[in-house]
């Protein structure tokens, strides 16, 4: 059947199935572990799904965002807008037309967009969803620390192939909420008093990473930073309130959110929430923060989908986002992980700068074919892209010098190396549900301490009438670590087996693949980062 008989009767289409395509045949759909089914869903349940329209120019973001984030770039720091990147990638009036015909003769009601009009997220009934795309079968489950209930399909679904130009993925249907890695573990158990630490606090922190009484905001500039929390997890106010009181005594703070942007809960506060926004706002402390809530409490959505949409429905956002939370990136369409490599390819361009975390499994660890391969964690890492130009010379560096190397079959030595910096990430108090919770660990504590510290350095920037840093990557490569402490002692772990053994690379001097380039000096970092 020829492109032009498969153009005649969107509607037509949605019935018969024929002239159909699959967007991401390559999307695991396997239950995640902790996931157990509850069955079909009822057919007249209403879900919403998160249309991923197909964006013009993406080449064009692409060289943009390396011009406005190169030093050596007469456009650094010259960011553009919501509205100029609208401009540029907002959908062409083709795709908005035969998008919004096709979901109107299905029957798709309540539909919303977003100010680039790159996404629309539209409530329809199951029976119409599964008519609307083919093969998909929509099943209750439940899962997550916070038994969280969802609607999925284990099934692929299609869409006509004369949507083929038009539509990147349809979200709410294959991927489960991201997970967190973070875990609580025993106090350590020591003889005598070498290694003994009573655990870290923001004095620590602050001690650490050379941070005096008089590194915090200044309260007067137009400075702000944010974390995002997922899964039905929660921070509460009093919580942080009396997380200040316990160990914000040395510095001036701030001990309330300025703004929640999205739906924060009833519940019980979740520990993940609750250190992201205490440890923000210790390193990057008397800074205005806000905490974006996505906490996928209707069952079709996907969490961290909406947070993208959001940053694609404000105009003026924090200058410093941390996000603690990840997939391993085999599980995830390439589709989708082209699409979201576009969403933080337009929060670049906006000079936005995110921080996310590397998990905590080393090198991480799967079978493919048999054989054991070290796993990336998404968005923090990915085999999917080439290594970017930025960390040629560092990581080609490494792998010629580094006397540990594991044997080249386990991981990609042309992909995106990871991670860029690091920072304690062992062993802190939280307060959640008024208790102080010791011990808690995890990268997810490391990533809102290294975004605190950079909010402390745009805020000197700001008030020097210079522009926020936005992308760091390209300057801090180009610098080579300036700023920081580097970490060349130690290494991470991988897979469990007899060739490897469980360790997986080793620092040495310079950028390596277990602590980059290293943990914050921030009078060092400061002056290394303040000009131009």
């Amino acid at each position: 059947m020829g492109l032009q008989a498969c153009l005649l009767g969107l509607f037509a289409l949605i019935l018969s199935g024929k002239c159909s395509y699959s967007p991401e045949p390559d999307q695991r759909r396997t239950l995640p572990p902790g996931w157990v089914s509850l069955g079909r869903a009822d057919p007249e349940e209403e879900l919403s799904l998160t249309f991923a329209l197909r964006q013009q120019n993406v080449e064009r973001l692409s060289e943009l965002v390396q011009a406005v984030s190169d030093p050596s770039s007469p456009q650094y720091g010259k960011y553009l807008t919501l509205e100029n990147v609208a401009d540029l990638v907002r959908p062409s009036p083709l795709t908005l037309h035969t998008v919004q015909k096709w979901l109107l003769a299905a029957g798709a009601q309540k539909c919303h967009s977003v100010i680039t009009q790159d996404f629309l997220t539209c409530w329809l009934s199951i029976r119409q969803a599964e008519l609307l795309l083919p093969g998909a079968e929509f099943h209750h489950y439940v899962g997550g620390p916070t038994e969280t209930h969802v609607v999925r399909s284990p099934h692929p679904y299609q869409l006509p192939q004369a949507l083929a130009p038009h539509v990147d993925f349809v979200g709410g249907l294959h991927r489960f909420p991201p997970t967190s890695s973070l875990r609580q573990r025993p106090e350590p158990q020591v003889t005598g008093t070498v290694g003994l630490h009573l655990g870290v606090t923001p004095s620590v922190i602050r001690k650490r990473y050379n941070l005096t009484s008089q590194d915090v905001g200044s309260g007067t500039s137009n400075n702000s930073q944010a974390c995002a929390q997922f899964l039905e997890q929660y921070f509460h106010d009093s919580d942080l309130a009396q997380f200040m009181r316990l160990f914000g005594g040395n510095f001036a703070h701030q001990a309330s959110v300025a703004r929640v942007v999205g739906q924060q809960g009833r519940g019980r506060a979740g520990i993940e929430a609750s250190l992201d926004v205490q440890y923000l706002m210790s390193a990057g402390a008397n800074i205005s923060t806000w905490v974006y809530s996505s906490p996928g409490r209707h069952e079709g959505q996907e969490p961290f989908l909406q947070w993208l949409m959001l940053l694609s429905n404000e105009s003026a956002l924090p200058h410093v986002h941390t996000v603690s939370y990840g997939d391993d990136e085999d599980s995830l369409s390439s589709a989708y992980i082209q699409r979201v490599n576009t969403e933080l390819m337009k929060a670049a361009a906006r000079g936005l700068t995110l921080l996310f975390a590397s998990g905590d499994s080393g090198a991480g660890c799967w079978s493919v074919s048999g054989r054991h391969q070290f796993r990336p964690t998404f968005p923090a890492s990915s085999n999917v892209f080439p290594r970017p130009s930025y960390q040629e010379e560092a990581v080609t560096k490494f792998l010629s010098s580094s006397p540990h190397l594991p044997p080249s079959s386990y991981f990609n030595a042309s992909g995106r190396a990871y991670p860029d910096v690091a920072a304690l990430s062992d062993g802190y108090w939280v307060v959640s549900n008024r208790v102080p919770i010791p011990w808690v660990s995890g990268t997810s504590a490391s990533t809102p301490v290294f975004g605190g510290i950079l909010s402390l350095i745009n805020e000197h920037r700001i008030l020097s009438g210079r522009p926020p840093l936005g992308f760091l990557n390209p300057r801090l490569y180009q610098q080579h670590g300036a700023g920081l402490f580097d970490v060349t002692r130690g290494c991470h772990e991988s897979c469990l087996d007899e060739e490897v053994e469980g360790q997986g690379f080793c620092s040495g001097p310079g950028w390596d693949p277990v602590t980059g380039w290293g943990t914050p000096n921030f009078p060092a970092l400061l002056k290394t980062l303040l000009n131009p």
